[in-house]
């Protein structure tokens, strides 16, 4: 479910195309697109069985009274997305089982930045993304999407988050000793020292800052900042904090319990909100069970060592 929130990220290249983004448009079937239910429940999408046209069509039939989405923030919300194409539309993804996702408020498609501007917490936002405000004559391959396709997003903007944000307990540890050393400037990427010595066989779970939120319990969805390093060569391999290539961070939300690795289901239960914890997690219980990871450089035999900043929480429905 998180490619919905993966495709996202990688925004638009012809960004000309913005200057295009105007309301929403009448008299033509994108208009004719509508959406009833209640928020935060699936919605009833009713999608016309014609052509779509290419005017962009932005509607809000739940408006919520929350504070505004700011720029550079990141949304929890759950979203469904409709592929449209011809006269016939099928559906691409929906988060509504699988837990709500982290979505950026003004990166990725010129349609939703525009969808999204200024949308209030607890709204339900309808995007019908003609290819030019979406993924353009690409397409997006992962989504199954092409060129010519047009997208229908129904997003629940549910909380939002500053890409900065980092926990907020009292500091009671740095590791060392036979685990590793963690050090931090407030509101930056913690730096991970990892020791010349053999890795624990069983899961290690650190609490570095412990927090005063209510204890995590499987089936909830939690938001998180995180730091991965591979245990065998030092190196980070994954960050949600900001850096260059990622100026607001790309934070990370995931049901516990869920479709996340293993040493983060067991290691995370009873972790107070707003805790850093560190988590050292052996091959079984992190890639070795599918072989490794080649693209972050990951060998089926490697130990992980996570540091999980607990920022969030939605309580299991």
């Amino acid at each position: 479910m998180r490619r919905i929130a993966a495709a996202l990220l990688v925004p638009l290249a012809a960004c000309a195309v913005l200057a295009g983004c105007g309301g929403s448009a009448s008299g033509n079937a994108n208009s004719a697109v509508s959406v009833t239910g209640s928020f935060g429940k699936v919605p009833n999408v009713t999608i016309p069985t014609e052509t779509a046209s290419s005017n962009l069509v932005i509607q809000t039939p739940i408006k919520g009274s929350g504070a505004a989405l700011k720029s550079g923030n990141m949304a929890l919300a759950d979203v469904v997305v409709y592929k449209w194409t011809g006269t016939k539309h099928t559906l691409v993804d929906s988060t509504f089982s699988s837990g709500p996702q982290m979505i950026p408020a003004q990166m990725g498609l010129p349609g939703l930045v525009t969808a999204l501007k200024g949308a209030r917490i607890g709204t339900r936002v309808v995007a019908v993304l003609p290819p030019k405000y979406g993924y353009g004559t690409a397409g997006n391959t992962q989504l199954g999407v092409s060129g010519t396709d047009t997208l229908v997003w129904v997003i629940d903007l549910i909380q939002q988050y500053s890409g900065k944000l980092s926990a907020t307990g009292s500091q009671v540890s740095n590791g060392g000793g036979a685990l590793p050393t963690v050090s931090a400037k407030p509101g930056n990427a913690p730096t991970v020292t990892v020791p010349t010595t053999t890795p624990p066989s069983k899961l290690s779970v650190t609490t570095l800052i412990m927090g005063s939120g209510p204890k995590l319990v499987k089936g909830e969805t939690v938001v998180a900042q995180y730091v991965g390093s591979n245990w065998r060569t030092g190196k980070v391999f994954a960050s949600s904090w900001p850096s260059a290539q990622q100026p607001d961070g790309q934070m990370f939300a995931f049901k516990l319990g869920g479709d996340v690795l293993q040493g983060w289901n067991q290691g995370l239960p009873g972790v107070p909100v707003g805790s850093r914890v560190m988590l050292v997690i052996p091959p079984s219980l992190g890639y070795g069970p599918v072989g490794g990871d080649a693209n972050a450089g990951i060998q089926a035999t490697d130990s992980l060592v996570f540091v999980v900043d607990i920022v969030g929480y939605l309580p299991a429905s």
